[in-house]
């Protein structure tokens, strides 16, 4: 990235200003890319350990596998998921607050006894898929913002810090140059004219001399 700038004092002020915004921001942005960092490894662990839980009791679900078949899948439902929004490391996510299951009524005597395992385990799968769900999402908006944090420090650091310290390097340069080539020139100037001056004083000549010796 080109920084565009003019070799002037105007041009240098608002660079140098661009810089101190940018050196101010910088351990801000640094800390904000720290906190999501930790914020996603947390959130990275938090949905391996829910995808071993779904694994498990998937693996229950399977155990049971050749009595689902008299099982009536129907009776349990997801009735609503209840959710807040919560600001984390400045970033907005969904929060999980509250999960209702409907379970329908049936007959609780003439069930096989399994079926209360049965509703318990679907119950316990629907929860933990909701859950991972809330999770990945929340993962997937905390680490957009981790990468665009990062972007926004490289991008100080790497390329318009130095830049901008370059171009002030650039302008201050040029303008001392410009300086010292213009006391340069006026001194130059001053001899010209000392050696006009001298030029054009009038001679003595002998005749003048001798016409001051008469009058004394």
């Amino acid at each position: 990235m080109m920084i565009k700038f003019q070799y002037n004092k105007t041009s240098l002020q608002y660079i140098e200003k661009q810089l101190k915004m940018r050196q101010r921001t910088l351990p801000i942005i640094k800390s904000k890319e720290t906190a999501l960092r930790l914020e996603v490894k947390k959130c990275k662990e938090e949905a391996v350990e829910l995808e071993k839980k779904l694994e498990q009791q998937i693996q229950g679900y399977e155990s049971m596998y050749a009595l689902w078949g008299e099982f009536d899948a129907s009776l349990v439902s997801l009735k609503d998921v209840e959710m807040d929004v919560k600001k984390v490391a400045g970033v907005r996510v969904p929060i999980l607050t509250n999960i209702r299951l409907d379970v329908k009524p049936f007959g609780v005597f003439s069930a096989p006894k399994w079926y209360f395992d049965g509703i318990n385990l679907l119950q316990g799968l629907a929860k933990t898929a909701v859950e991972h769900e809330f999770v990945a999402a929340k993962l997937g908006l905390l680490d957009h913002a981790r990468r665009k944090t990062t972007q926004k420090v490289n991008l100080f650091e790497k390329v318009q810090i130095p830049g901008y310290q370059e171009a002030i390097r650039k302008i201050k340069r040029f303008m001392e140059d410009e300086e010292n080539l213009s006391k340069s020139s006026q001194k130059i100037l001053k001899a010209l004219q000392e050696k006009r001056k001298q030029a054009e004083a009038p001679v003595e000549t002998e005749d003048d001399e001798e016409g001051k010796e008469d009058e004394v």
